[in-house]
């Protein structure tokens, strides 16, 4: 039995919410008026900017290190149901019952991403976005802005006082 050495991956989680997803740079941290599903399309967006451009970063220093970013789809997990609201819970109950899926089918984009020899910046999550089979899927126009990954990586270093030297 020979075993091959761990391939250096980076996996990061986002969500088909990052395809209506908006960066909001003038209120990133939504101080002036918070939306919440807004602000978790915009997170998840953020994600696949900040994949993006830490696979620049890495390849531009000659790393083998490789960042993917992976989708569960619709899994119905307890996430959607804790609303505050009376007739909101109840929705996303039935939602989930009728269309989620297991969380632990929605972990198997996480573990393809981490178990795979892919190209840099592969995004995996079910082919049909909510379901289907796991694979390398498309992004949306604004998740492979450059310009806005950048400033993204700029604010968050500035944000965080922390300085990534890659």
């Amino acid at each position: 039995l020979v075993l091959a050495a761990p391939k250096p991956w980076i996996t990061t989680m986002s969500s088909g919410a990052a395809n209506g997803g908006r960066i909001h740079f003038d209120d990133l941290q939504w101080e002036r008026r918070y939306r919440r599903i807004a602000a978790y399309g915009q997170s998840k967006l953020a994600n696949l900017l900040f994949t993006s451009e830490l696979q620049r970063r890495l390849s531009a220093a000659g790393s083998a290190v490789r960042a993917h970013a992976a989708h569960p789809g619709y899994s119905a997990t307890n996430l959607q149901g804790h609303t505050g609201n009376r007739l909101g819970t109840p929705i996303w109950h039935a939602t989930n019952t009728l269309f989620g899926t297991s969380a632990e089918y929605g972990a198997n984009p996480t573990l393809y991403a981490a178990s795979r020899d892919l190209p840099p910046d592969s995004f995996i999550g079910p082919k049909f976005g909510a379901r289907g089979p796991v694979g390398p899927v498309g992004r949306s126009p604004l998740a492979r802005n450059g310009a806005h990954a950048r400033e993204l990586w700029r604010l968050s270093e500035q944000l965080t006082e922390t300085e990534f030297p890659l």
